[in-house]
């Protein structure tokens, strides 16, 4: 084995490792990115949030981005039976960007890496971390490559932005359960040779087919669209056959999109995911930091993956570079108090959706422009903006409307 020594070790070369590495290079730090994936790969979690596009402003990859053209997302759109619920960006309470992309994220996370290593960042792609040793003022990390030789990697951090891999929950036994029901997922790619013209085409679209099922379209600017279910396990298990006759079936509850994807060939055969939403016991310890899926991965109704990642990836290395220049950081209060609070927001936002007390507000008549509005800033991940009664109150509130428009629809009858 070779030691090398290196100021920060960066596990995962997704959008939060990318983040993480752009900023810690713009400070003049050695750092090594560790992938063991080889680039472009799939993964899911193809619909941004505007708040997102703050972090890649930020570090410098926000035009490596712009050029490649992706779909851009201005909104969201949720459709049950024959009500439309139409989220607009610009309509939010937040101040903020008003628009992000759909990406398909093999080439969104690919022409990150591309752009670092145009940089001169050091990206060692098909290695895996096997083990960790916490030492006093640094970490040894043991990387095997593939052909299972081994090195080891002296870094004074680590931060774990590994995604699903989630290396450092399960080397450092930091697992707990999550405490979101279990609910999976299936889903694929497809042509869309049916697509519609203009803006009915091109958005982003969540089908309600029951309280707790829902489907996902999200178009991309190549003309392949990504279509996928969400539900409780249990639901998915009901469909019988492969993945495939499985998609198949549960398309055909959706009566606004079943014509339109009824004849598509599925690029590639569809991958299911269970029980998905995961917990850490902790967010950061001695020399190392957990960044975006690998800590805390929430339900993807509302897209809040890839923006979590990179929030907390920067400031992840914002810190670290605190913590190195000798300053003082309380990685309590600034890291792990303040990425809980976001997570909390959606946290309720999914429990909410799924209790169907959030799909009562969405689909109400008529609508009320302010709390659309700073529902809104919520969806588009402003998630800490304590101006919005939505953020501070989420807790209650939610219910508190939902009550209101029970009561006003029994009145009425």
């Amino acid at each position: 084995m070779n030691d090398e020594n290196i100021d920060v070790l960066i596990i995962g070369a997704g959008p939060s490792g990318s983040v993480a590495a752009a900023f810690l290079q713009q400070k003049g730090y050695k750092i090594k990115v560790v992938e063991k994936n080889e680039f472009p790969r799939f993964v899911i979690g193809e619909s941004l949030l505007p708040r997102c596009m703050d972090h890649f402003d930020e570090v410098g990859l926000l035009d490596c981005l712009k050029a490649r053209n992706y779909e851009l997302k201005k909104g969201a759109r949720f459709i049950r039976n024959d009500e439309v619920c139409n989220f607009d960006f610009s309509k939010k309470h937040t101040d903020g960007w008003n628009w992000t992309w759909q990406v398909p994220r093999a080439d969104f996370d690919k022409t990150l890496t591309d752009e670092l290593i145009r940089r001169g960042i050091t990206i060692d792609f098909k290695k895996e971390v096997v083990a960790v040793k916490i030492e006093e003022n640094y970490s040894i990390t043991t990387i095997k490559d593939e052909h299972n030789c081994l090195t080891t990697i002296r870094a004074k951090y680590i931060i774990d932005s590994s995604g699903y891999g989630r290396v450092l929950p399960r080397l450092l036994d930091l697992e707990k359960p999550s405490e979101l029901p279990k609910y999976g997922s299936i889903f694929t790619h497809v042509n869309d040779s049916n697509r519609p013209n203009g803006v009915e085409g091109t958005t982003i679209t969540f089908d309600v087919i029951s309280k707790e099922a829902w489907l996902w379209v999200i178009p991309f600017s190549d003309g392949i669209t990504s279509v996928g279910y969400v539900g409780p396990t249990d639901f998915l298990d009901s469909f019988k056959g492969n993945s495939s006759e499985k998609l198949k079936e549960m398309l055909k509850l959706s009566k606004y999109f079943f014509p339109r994807f009824e004849h598509e060939d599925f690029i590639f055969e569809p991958r299911e995911i269970k029980n998905y939403s995961k917990s850490v016991k902790q967010l950061y310890g001695k020399g190392y930091v957990l960044t975006g899926n690998s800590a805390e991965f929430l339900d993807p109704v509302f897209s809040s993956g890839v923006t979590f990642a990179t929030e907390s990836a920067l400031l992840a290395a914002k810190l670290i570079t605190k913590d190195l220049q000798g300053k003082q950081v309380n990685w309590e209060e600034e890291y792990a108090g303040y990425m809980k609070q976001g997570v909390a927001v959606f946290s309720t936002y999914v429990k909410e959706w799924y209790s169907g007390n959030l799909q009562k507000l969405f689909f109400h008549q008529p609508e009320n422009p302010e709390i659309k509005s700073q529902i809104c800033a919520v969806l588009a991940g402003y998630v800490w903006d304590k101006t919005n009664p939505f953020v501070t109150k989420h807790k209650r509130l939610i219910k508190n409307i939902a009550y209101l428009i029970d009561m006003e629809k029994e009145k009425s009858e």
